[in-house]
């Protein structure tokens, strides 16, 4: 029973950041593509 349990609590920190960190890799790479299209000067 305490393996269930702690196995329940260490997978919701890891995938909420695992979905964070998809996040962070689209936005990096998005603003990455726009900044080579569509430079400031």
């Amino acid at each position: 029973m305490t393996a269930v349990v702690w196995h329940f609590w260490i997978a919701v920190p890891l995938a909420a950041s695992g979905v964070l960190v998809a996040i962070m890799l689209i936005a990096g790479y998005v603003g990455t593509v726009s900044r080579a299209r569509y430079p400031r000067d």
